[in-house]
């Protein structure tokens, strides 16, 4: 299987640059996996799609506002971090730029000296070891401070910080947002819930390295990065009940599906936490999901990948094809897709 089987032609004008004004009124195309046949719907009708005793299963993870706008204490030089990765000791592992003006020793000032971080070390591919000082909780710091880091495909401001959260948010952590869930309002999932359906939540950190390209021609090449999942003994339980009464596991983004994937055995879950780094592309089999409620990815993405692993690549490209004629929004502020 090569990169070039997972292209499609996108304009740019259909890259989604602001989230919508109602969550839950972004469209949805329904997919069917079998047939390939396809419906057009607006996401709130994805109620009419589940059934009483499904399992709904969102990642629960929360954004880090990671990225900071500092100035070099002794030039006042403009340097930009990306936190990436929590150490010990109030020391982080980010992306600066520019790295040139980041050697160690060089101290930044954050928000007037609210937040100051001294470069320690260099590390592999060139990311920074950043030592933070600061008075209080880091994270209520960095929550003043701090802006979504936003995907490099999205170049508007984001007014509302909130709209890049899903409304069920809880464990900090991630660098980017599970966006299928963005669809979600609080009232939504009331009415999912009064149906019948339950509701599992489960953890994945979600790292920048969601955003890296496929850059081998031969996709079997592709080494993907290692995110950290959790899954507690009630989401287990809530997951296996739905399989062994015959009802389905519909996840809801790659994130959630890649977790259940992970820590799957046998068929069954069970409370763990672990990194994973799987990589889900067609020929595998689903151990657990049957269903996914996913937005629209970028061609020859790892996430497009996975989706043709569940619906077939022909079906998903052909329903992509159509997404674009009629010019549905994509990527992370932009429309969802249900495969059935």
């Amino acid at each position: 299987m090569r990169k070039e089987d997972f292209y499609f032609d996108l304009p740019e004008e259909l890259i989604a640059q602001d989230p919508l004004e109602d969550r839950s009124s972004s469209r949805l195309l329904v997919l069917d996996k079998e047939t390939g046949k396809t419906e057009h719907h607006v996401f709130k009708e994805i109620v009419d799609y589940l059934e009483e005793g499904d399992c709904l299963v969102l990642n629960d993870t929360k954004v880090l506002p990671a990225r900071l706008i500092g100035a070099k204490v002794g030039t006042d030089a403009k340097i930009e971090v990306l936190l990436l990765k929590r150490k010990e000791n109030d020391v982080w592992e980010t992306l600066v730029k520019p790295g040139k003006k980041a050697k160690p020793g060089t101290k930044i000032s954050f928000g007037d000296g609210l937040l100051v971080g001294e470069v320690v070390d260099i590390v592999e591919e060139g990311n920074r070891l950043i030592k933070f000082q600061y008075n209080g909780i880091f994270e209520e710091v960095l929550d003043q401070l701090g802006e979504m880091p936003l995907p490099p495909y999205i170049t508007h401001h984001l007014e509302d910080k909130n709209r890049y959260q899903t409304v069920y948010a809880t464990h900090i952590g991630s660098a980017a947002a599970p966006t299928a869930g963005l669809h979600f309002t609080p009232e939504l999932l009331q009415q999912i819930e009064e149906k019948g359906v339950k509701i599992a939540r489960v953890t994945l950190h979600v790292g920048l390295g969601t955003f890296r390209p496929v850059k081998v021609e031969n996709i079997l090449e592709h080494h993907m990065h290692s995110e950290f999942y959790q899954i507690e003994e009630e989401a287990a339980q809530t997951i296996n009940e739905a399989k062994d009464s015959g009802h389905r596991v519909i996840c809801v983004g790659t994130t959630s599906c890649r977790t259940i994937e992970s820590a799957a055995k046998n068929g069954r879950l069970r409370a763990t936490s672990g990194w994973t780094d799987i990589f889900i592309y067609p020929g595998y089999e689903f151990k657990i999901l049957d269903c996914l409620i996913t937005n629209f990815h970028l061609p020859e993405s790892t996430l497009i990948m996975l989706v043709s692993a569940l619906a077939g690549r022909e079906h998903v490209l052909d329903a992509y094809a159509e997404a674009v004629k009629e010019r549905y929004r994509f990527f992370s502020f932009g429309d969802a897709m249900f495969i059935k």
